[in-house]
């Protein structure tokens, strides 16, 4: 089971996905996220390429859990992503993941202008893993499992 993971911005949305297994999140590329049409396009094709059979996109909340402007792009976008791939899109706190990203490729020495290229990809990748580790994976592979089971009753 293959899923994608998103950490979406204004200009960057860098791109994450599972290993056949479903338990490791890598990274795989950062897409330009200014043209929504354009970015739901290399995303749609990222989830036919890879067999992706949902995308987790990070929700932006703020540290007190509320939704900002932020938030409300994400949902327009996790909007127009859900019609370009009709796949599952699923979102996931994602607080302090670019924070985090940005901590985690400081302390492996990444130059700084190789951070500005990775760092899209990192926070995605740790939203993706965050994810894949908690009890809403194995809610959705249950669904999931369910679903393909009643479709080919």
């Amino acid at each position: 089971m293959r899923v994608l993971g998103l950490d979406t911005g204004t200009r960057r949305i860098g791109v994450a996905l599972s290993d056949s297994t479903g338990r490791l999140a890598s990274p795989v590329e950062t897409v330009a996220g200014a043209d929504v049409q354009a970015a739901c396009e290399r995303i749609a094709q990222l989830v036919v390429q890879n067999a992706a059979v949902a995308i987790v996109v990070g929700l932006p909340v703020d540290m007190t859990g509320r939704e900002g402007p932020a938030v409300r792009r994400t949902r327009n976008f996790t909007r127009a992503l859900t019609q370009a791939t009709q796949v599952p899109v699923l979102e996931w706190d994602e607080r302090l993941s670019s924070a985090q990203a940005e901590r985690s490729l400081l302390a492996n020495d990444v130059r700084r202008d190789r951070r500005k290229e990775v760092l899209d990809q990192a926070a995605a990748v740790l939203i993706l893993q965050a994810w894949l580790d908690s009890p809403a994976r194995r809610a959705f592979e249950s669904r999931l499992q369910k679903t393909i089971t009643d479709e080919r009753s």
